[in-house]
């Protein structure tokens, strides 16, 4: 079973408050660079739980670049699909506070924003078992990778990333179909209002992340509320991309839904209790040690 991951590859940057965030005013605290992008993170995430994964995705031609296609090829995924472009790798620049909740994000995807319909390969996205698409792509070229994967057959799961990405592909939903979609709840708000709207607009799961309160899954059998699992919180950056990961590589795996869901649940506590954006220790029987 294969996934093919089309979306961002940035580096993070990940700046932690002593204290709470003071707005307005320096701050001090400690920075660490790491690599990132949700898009990238997914599939290492799925590589590290033994799913081969290829990524799609453009990073630049300078040392940033190099370290990410690096770091990521010897972490198991796929990168002959990820290209070099002119000018300078993304960035992502997380403040935390001291809790390690996230106070403020600034992404810069412009290497992600080169990324055209052109640049994809549709032998590549027809020949997966799963297409997973990161909303910090171009409209055009998630709607292309979009179209590609469900005239082969394919089914596509879209994370939306955040309220303006949301926002930005929320026309593309109910063009052709899709089979899940993991807003959080602000994120659904403008993509349709609710699990239901979706869901008439040709949405099989939708997936509803409620952060500290857990999530619910919404699908053809109904809706099952799902409680985070308890841990200790050191970083949030990458718990997303790590819940989302496990989901599918569960479901790969033979999970219905539900247990999938819960797989990704025990994935996403045991990030937050790392500094990594990714767990290099990251297995599939650490996950399930978590159940």
């Amino acid at each position: 079973m294969t996934v093919v991951v089309v979306g961002g590859a940035n580096l993070d940057l990940k700046a932690r408050t002593t204290a709470v965030v003071v707005p307005g005013t320096s701050n001090p605290g400690s920075l660490v660079t790491s690599p990132g992008g949700v898009g990238r993170n997914i599939a290492e995430n799925l590589a590290r739980l033994g799913t081969p994964t290829a990524l799609v995705a453009a990073v630049g031609q300078d040392l940033f670049g190099d370290d990410l296609l690096g770091a990521t090829a010897a972490a198991g995924v796929d990168v002959s699909a990820v290209r070099r472009v002119a000018g300078a790798t993304g960035t992502y620049l997380a403040v935390l506070e001291p809790t390690g909740e996230l106070s403020v994000g600034v992404s810069d995807m412009a290497a992600t924003a080169t990324l055209g319909p052109e640049h994809l390969d549709p032998a590549l996205l027809a020949g997966a078992d799963l297409v997973v698409l990161d909303g910090n792509l171009r409209a055009d070229t998630l709607a292309a990778a979009w179209t590609l994967a469900t005239e082969a057959g394919v089914r596509v799961v879209l994370d939306p990333v955040s309220v303006p990405k949301a926002a930005a592909l929320a026309h593309l939903v109910g063009e052709r179909p899709l089979w899940c979609v993991t807003p959080n709840s602000a994120e659904l708000a403008v993509l349709g209002g609710s699990a239901r709207a979706l869901h008439d607009r040709g949405v099989e799961l939708v997936w509803v992340r409620r952060g500290a309160e857990g999530s619910v899954l919404s699908g053809p059998d109904g809706e099952l509320e799902l409680d985070t699992v308890p841990g200790q919180v050191v970083d949030v950056t990458g718990a997303g991309d790590a819940m989302l990961a496990a989901f599918c590589h569960a479901l790969l795996g033979g999970s219905a839904p539900g247990e999938a869901a819960a797989y990704g649940h025990a994935a996403a506590a045991l990030t937050v209790a790392s500094g990594d954006t990714v767990r290099a220790d990251l297995t599939d029987e650490l996950v399930r040690s978590r159940l």
